[in-house]
């Protein structure tokens, strides 16, 4: 081997090296444009059952079935928005008017409460935080500052909700446009194997997602009626958050439980810890576990047997090795992201055992 060949070879790998770093960087630039992608790109799949159905059985033409379903989905958003503005706005007039010392009093009047509660009970929990300061050190003024930030970024949210909205229509209207997109950069002999496996994990994906609504949608009456019949104020829209959190995985549902704790415990301060307040949160909280039962034992099994075609140990397994690798982000990506790979392994490498055990359901 002579020094012209290595030399080139050199070149060669760090002219490779610095194609995919200019890439990544230029990825990097550019990730609120793929989040925008990556986000019509779901709408769209909860969206494509509907397209097919006013297609074949209420013989729309392609765009105005995918006009119509676009509607729904603004109605919906605008269904949303209209429970949660009216709260936003009460909130903000109440901030704007808020005694922070009031507030701090208020506080610190129920933690008394919580204390002397458990200490009739002869448990001394006051001792356990007594050194922490824990209520001193909490910046109530924080809050309106939260909200004014909450507001601030109204303007980012509306472009990226047009940009969403703008590209989720063209991905219903023509649902190859992104797979005609992706084999330009397939060799010609590959081409049909991966329209395959585009069509298949898109019909996977869909049912997957559509799925993760009903289910959001039972966990979201559940806690509405929970929280209906004890008289916890705003009850839909706390409903709708904890409901909503489900979607992470395993860590949704504690987020979820918390922050229903929480509000239930807040709505009704100055009332009597022991009487009113403590009897409410435990009943609260027993119809969220109830909600939870459910959904792990009926909603989620249905949902991965019936769309993904996956064991619940398989899910269980992936998950939790995409949450340690990915974080939060990796726990929502999981089932999508490994639905796809299992679908494109069974497309290319059908004859491996491996492969052959994973994928043996699709």
């Amino acid at each position: 081997m002579n020094s012209n060949t290595i030399s080139n070879g050199i070149l060669k790998a760090l002219s490779i090296i610095i194609g995919v770093l200019l890439v990544l960087f230029f990825l990097y630039k550019i990730q609120s444009v793929l989040v925008y992608i990556a986000i019509a790109a779901v709408i769209s799949l909860i969206g494509r059952p509907i397209v097919s159905f006013l297609r074949r059985k209420l013989k729309f033409r392609n765009t105005i079935a995918v006009i119509a379903t676009m509607v729904l989905f603004l109605g919906l958003l605008v269904g949303l928005v209209g429970l949660f503005v009216p709260l936003i706005a009460k909130q903000g007039q109440n901030l704007a008017l808020l005694d922070i010392n009031q507030l701090q009093g208020n506080v610190e009047s129920l933690y008394k409460e919580i204390v002397d509660y458990f200490e009739l009970q002869h448990i001394d929990v006051e001792q356990s935080i007594k050194d922490s300061n824990l209520l001193s050190k909490l910046d109530y003024s924080a809050i309106p500052n939260f909200l004014n930030s909450f507001v601030s970024g109204l303007g980012s949210f509306s472009i990226g909700l047009f940009s969403v909205l703008f590209i989720t229509f063209f991905f219903l209207k023509d649902s190859q446009l992104f797979g005609n997109s992706v084999l330009t950069f397939v060799p010609d002999e590959k081409e049909l194997r991966l329209k395959n496996s585009s069509n298949k994990i898109k019909d996977l994906l869909s049912r997957y997602f559509v799925g993760l609504i009903f289910q959001i949608l039972i966990l979201f009456i559940i806690y509405t009626i929970v929280l209906l019949i004890f008289g916890i104020e705003n009850a839909v829209v706390i409903a709708f958050l904890c409901a909503l959190l489900n979607l992470i995985p395993y860590v949704g549902p504690l987020v979820g439980g918390f922050l229903m704790l929480v509000l239930t415990m807040s709505s009704n301060l100055g009332e009597s810890f022991s009487d009113v307040i403590l009897p409410k949160t435990i009943y609260v909280m027993i119809g969220f576990i109830v909600g939870q039962l459910i959904d792990n034992f009926f909603s989620q099994p249905i949902i991965f047997s019936k769309s993904v075609k996956s064991h619940p140990l398989e899910i269980f397994l992936v998950i939790l090795i995409a949450g340690i690798l990915f974080g939060i982000v990796g726990l929502i990506v999981a089932v999508p992201a490994y639905t796809a790979i299992k679908v494109i392994l069974k497309e290319f490498l059908s004859d491996n055992k491996i492969v052959k055990n994973l994928t043996k359901d699709l």
